[in-house]
């Protein structure tokens, strides 16, 4: 009997399942193979589709199973894909005696294209059939000797400007010092070239002789190419009106010791105000009516001085630690603030504006003259963002009123979902609103301030304003949640009339797309794809969205042969039964369905944007690599985060502590019920900044679900944090719903096993959060790990110390077991 007793107490502490391969030494070096074993195994992971000047014509890259790449051109008139090296190209090759493999192919121009065939540099015209060797192979000028080796600095765009009565040729000086021809420039022709400071470009006439050479550089966009050699390039600068000077030339308004002076033409300077002062001072930008009757100035009131210090405890070039100190303003400090001031040019005289529409600012934008000049308007958004204005200030009188007044029980997202927008001279408004509890865009009477009608609704959300076309009356908009049987997740493009109707649905692809449109707007390519679908090219027509062809195709079968697995996607239910909380599930390569797997969650509950992949990646940052020590691992987007309804996002209104957990803690559970591999014994969740804060307080509010957590850099108490992000969720004042979020208020419910990063250089989250949670901890007798990294900053736990001492607590504390073992 003593022995069954035993065995059955024994039996309570052995893990459900054998834990020989988890986290063993074979486990790591796999997961630390992954770059190197996936490393070009996505057939097509890049199309890049080139348009050719003045015609519908396209050409790509497209890799093939076999590892050859081959060049496709498009008619995207016609909806036909070939070859652009096709069976012309080489009987042409043949002919004279060229052979040899195809490489580094570059467009030249309407029908010109470069290449690489075998030692020779060739030029290709597909329309008319032509093959003949490039000047390319001639020597080095000494032109471009005397600019020196190319060199590679950022990325800049030039404009070639042919201003010679004839065409040129365009060459390129690569490092090496030999010629690359980008082809025919015609006589007074222009060609936007993509290029790098540093570059060097030789110009040649038709016959070869060299005309002038220039170097590429980062601000100066237009390089001139006329008769008479060598022609040194020449910078066009256009000369920008005077900052402050009226419209009509005669006056300017300017800022002296903190006030504002008026200066006419052939006059004396004049002080318009005497009350500045560096605390509370007159500035720019002035701001002229039309007609320059009358201009706005603005008066800026300083805030706050709060100072962040730091500590470098052991820099590389000294014994002795450094302070250091940031300017760092947080929840409920002293804002600083800026408010329009009405003046008559003639006069000179300051027209008072009552501030009672806008007394309280977190910012004022947007500010604009209406095209007579009778008024102006701007974009009030009241501190503690309930309360959003569009006001109009009348010119003769200086009286304001609300042409929009919209205020929310919770909050405006003015970070992601503000957008106001003119038309008509400011006759009318576009407007983006969550009003419906979606967001959409509504028209606006801005004389009356009526709503005119609405220009997209229905239960979606308008996600971005792509582009505004006020001559068609027309929208490209960005939006989520309008296809049924998709990820609400996924971007799709649609075409909307100011007038309303029904939107012209740009994207149709179950994916998550993103679209880039011809020189001539007619045609765009369209790339979609999933986090479980690689991606698909599609050229569509622009008037009605409809498919001309598709052009390529990501093939993930040579990724699958080296042993990659795609996460899968799972959905489920969250807190109140009804909503759908969709994420995704990381599997190891050597995944066994029998056994059981200690499961591991990242997180990032930030408010401002959903954090779960939903788009295709190889890899998709550590999730993978910590899979492979034999944990399953799961990202989800719990209600609170953003892109679904307004009532989705305002679960996180002055409740950052929630985080989504019920919702999450839902979704786990139906997972286990749907996949019997999932262990709820063992589960562990880490993260970073917000995510840190989140990590923890798992362990705080939800200790009978979540065993271990690892936060790094976290904002535990968001009176600690930066202002801007804090008061937009938790709004203002800083009342006590600051405190029931706080991790420090509550670390004395710790459960479960803790590991705390934390930077002492972190300039982004304070590092003093994380230590006033350690010293909550200790005056509550708690145990916890910690790890403070001397000379780091914000995401200490990502770096290559940080993230390895992640994946080692998480084996020890899930597992039992000690890391790397053989």
């Amino acid at each position: 009997m003593f022995q069954r007793v035993l065995l059955f107490v024994l039996a309570l502490f052995v893990p459900t399942a054998p834990l020989a391969a988890q986290g063993s030494r074979a486990d790591y070096e796999r997961a630390a193979s992954l770059g190197e074993r996936w490393r070009g195994g996505l057939i097509n992971a890049r199309v890049d589709v080139h348009w050719i000047d003045g015609a519908p014509l396209a050409w790509f890259r497209d890799e093939r199973r076999e590892g050859h790449e081959h060049w496709r051109l498009v008619d995207a008139e016609r909806g036909v894909v070939r070859s652009l090296f096709d069976e012309r190209f080489a009987a042409a090759a043949r002919e004279q005696g060229w052979s040899g493999e195809l490489s580094r192919v570059v467009a030249y121009g309407r029908d010109e294209f470069g290449a690489r065939l075998g030692e020779r540099d060739v030029v290709w015209r597909p329309l008319s059939g032509v093959l003949e060797l490039s000047r390319t192979a001639q020597r080095t000028s000494e032109l471009s000797d005397d600019l020196g080796p190319s060199e590679n600095g950022e990325p800049c765009a030039v404009e070639f400007v042919n201003e010679r009565g004839a065409a040129v040729e365009l060459v390129w000086i690569d490092g090496g010092g030999a010629r690359r021809s980008y082809g025919r420039l015609e006589a007074g022709a222009t060609r936007a070239q993509s290029t790098y400071d540093g570059h060097n470009w030789l110009f040649l006439d038709l016959e070869g002789r060299e005309l002038g050479a220039a170097r590429a550089r980062v601000g100066t966009p237009r390089i001139r190419i006329g008769d008479g050699a060598p022609l040194p390039p020449r910078e066009e600068r256009s000369r920008a009106p005077q900052p402050g000077r009226s419209p009509d030339g005669t006056a300017l308004v300017r800022v002296r010791e903190h006030n504002l002076e008026l200066v006419r033409d052939g006059g004396e300077p004049r002080r318009l105000t005497h009350n500045g002062r560096e605390s509370e001072r007159w500035s720019g930008p002035i701001q002229w009516a039309p007609d320059a009757s009358h201009f706005v100035a603005w008066k800026r009131k300083a805030g706050g001085d709060r100072q962040v210090q730091l500590v470098e405890s052991s820099p590389r070039d000294q014994l002795q630690p450094k302070s250091r100190s940031y300017p760092y303003l947080k929840p409920g400090d002293p804002l600083p603030q800026a408010f329009p001031h009405l003046f008559d040019a003639a006069s000179g005289a300051e027209k008072p504006l009552s501030r009672e529409l806008f007394d309280n600012p977190w910012s004022i934008d947007e500010l604009a003259w209406a095209d007579d000049s009778r008024s102006f308007s701007f974009l009030y958004n009241q501190r503690g963002h309930r309360v959003m204005r569009w006001l109009r200030v009348e010119a003769q009188d200086g009286s304001v009123r609300a042409l929009v007044d919209e205020t929310c029980a919770t909050f405006f997202d003015y970070a992601h979902k503000t957008f106001a927008h003119r038309v008509d001279g400011g006759r009318e408004l576009l407007w983006m609103s969550e009003r419906s509890g979606w967001n959409h865009i509504y028209r606006i009477d801005a004389a009356s301030g009526a709503v005119l009608g609405a220009v997209t609704s229905g239960e979606w959300v308008v996600r971005s304003v792509e582009s505004v076309d006020d001559a068609q009356r027309t929208l490209l908009l960005r939006v989520r949640g309008r296809r049924a049987g998709e990820s609400p997740y996924h971007d799709h493009f649609v075409r909307v009339s100011y007038d309303g109707g029904a939107p012209v649905e740009l994207t149709q692809g179950d994916g998550s797309h993103a679209v880039t449109f011809s020189p001539d707007g007619r045609f765009y390519v369209d790339r979609y794809s999933r986090v479980d679908a690689p991606p698909v090219w599609e050229l569509r027509r622009s008037s009605d969205g409809g498919l001309v062809c598709e052009l390529a195709r990501a093939d993930t079968s040579r990724l699958r042969e080296r042993g990659w697995r795609a996460p899968q996607r799972f959905v489920a239910k969250g807190r109140d039964g009804a909503t759908d909380i969709w994420g995704v599930v990381f599997r190891p390569m050597n995944f066994d369905p029998a056994r059981k797997y200690a499961l591991v969650e990242e997180i990032y509950a930030g408010p401002h944007d959903a954090h779960a992949p939903v788009e295709f990646a190889v890899r998709h940052g550590h999730a993978q690599e910590l899979a492979e020590l034999g944990f399953l691992v799961v990202q989800l987007d719990g209600q609170g985060t953003n892109w679904r309804s307004k009532a989705f996002h305002d679960v996180a209104w002055k409740n950052l502590a929630d985080a989504g957990f019920p919702d999450r803690v839902a979704w786990l559970r139906a997972l286990a019920a749907a996949h019997p591999e999932v262990d709820l014994a063992r589960v562990g969740i880490y993260g970073g900044s917000a995510g840190g804060q989140n990590a923890l307080r798992a362990l705080l509010d939800h200790g009978d679900v979540y065993r271990a957590a690892v936060a790094d850099c976290g904002c535990h108490d968001n009176r600690m944090d930066k202002v801007w992000w804090n008061e937009l969720w938790m709004s203002w004042p800083v009342e006590a719903h600051y405190e029931a979020s706080s991790n420090v208020a509550h670390a004395a419910r710790l459960r479960g096993e803790l590991l705390l990063i934390v930077g002492e250089l972190d300039d982004n989250v304070d590092p003093s959060s994380t230590l006033q949670v350690v010293d909550a901890l200790i005056r509550a007798d708690k145990d916890f790990e910690l790890l403070v990294m001397p000379g780091v900053g914000h995401g200490a736990g990502g770096t290559p110390y940080g993230w390895r001492r992640t994946q080692d607590f998480f084996v020890r504390k899930l597992y039992g077991v000690e890391p790397r073992r053989p």
